[in-house]
């Protein structure tokens, strides 16, 4: 049985291959169970990747993973899941990516998935927080994803919003034709200066206190959370050091 207490914890995925195992598990088993199976992010090729790093959330009782999100920052080697995802359909997508990674960075928010057994609890909302806050660790200013339209509104409150240069204004079918998606962009992932008043507030809180526990409310329901936010082994300079050349030959 699940618990109402959760801790919610971040790591770059090649310093974690075990968690990453369960994280890939869990993923996979949402989509099975709601008939979804050609998600360009659902494969393991990512765990191997030094520039990807992850926010889960572990019921704190039995230490199983009820959900996850990943950052994948540019880094001019592995495309990014959105450019693998819609690329086709409109490749100006990759311009648009190129010209952030050489002017501040840009990251994708992805791979987020929550077990049906927390359904309700809000644990989405906080695992978008707890990823979003810890981008300042990073060294990246703009931060993109994909978004389902009944996530959407989520993701506006957060910071997010639709990047209508794309697609039909920012519209695509994935990931198939029984679905829209949207491309979507915080176009500051530091000052977060688009998400609402409330959830900019808490996000800056973790960032500023990436150690610490809060009883979130959703609604009539609430969990205690237990938050640690900060990445290990995450050397700035030397990913942007690496990284330059890189970028410089993103096509």
């Amino acid at each position: 049985m699940i618990s109402n207490k959760f801790n919610i914890f971040a790591f770059r995925a090649i310093d974690e291959p075990e968690l990453c195992v369960q994280y890939i598990e869990g993923h996979v088993k949402v989509l099975t169970d709601y008939g979804i199976a050609n998600i360009t992010t659902n494969n393991k090729t990512w765990t191997n990747n030094p520039n990807i790093y992850c926010v889960v959330a572990q019921d704190k009782d039995t230490l199983s993973l009820i959900g996850g999100v990943r950052i994948q920052i540019a880094d001019g080697i592995h495309p990014l899941p959105v450019e693998l995802a819609i690329g086709k359909m409109d490749a100006n997508i990759h311009d648009k990516v190129k010209k952030y990674a050489l002017n501040g960075g840009i990251g994708e928010s992805c791979g987020l998935w929550i077990s049906k057994e927390v359904k309700g609890l809000g644990i989405s909302r906080y695992l978008m927080w707890a990823s979003i806050s810890s981008a300042n660790q990073l060294n990246f200013e703009t931060m993109l994803g994909i978004c389902a339209g009944y996530t959407l509104k989520l993701f506006s409150e957060i910071g997010f919003e639709i990047d209508k240069s794309l697609g039909a204004q920012g519209n695509f079918p994935y990931p198939n034709e029984k679905y829209t998606a949207h491309v979507i962009g915080i176009l500051n992932a530091i000052t977060l200066k688009t998400a609402s008043k409330d959830d900019k507030s808490i996000m800056l809180s973790l960032r500023a206190k990436p150690y610490q526990s809060r009883i979130e409310k959703n609604k009539s329901l609430s969990c205690e959370i237990k938050y640690n936010l900060l990445y290990k082994n995450v050397s700035v300079v030397n990913f942007c050091t690496k990284s330059r050349k890189s970028l410089n030959k993103m096509i």
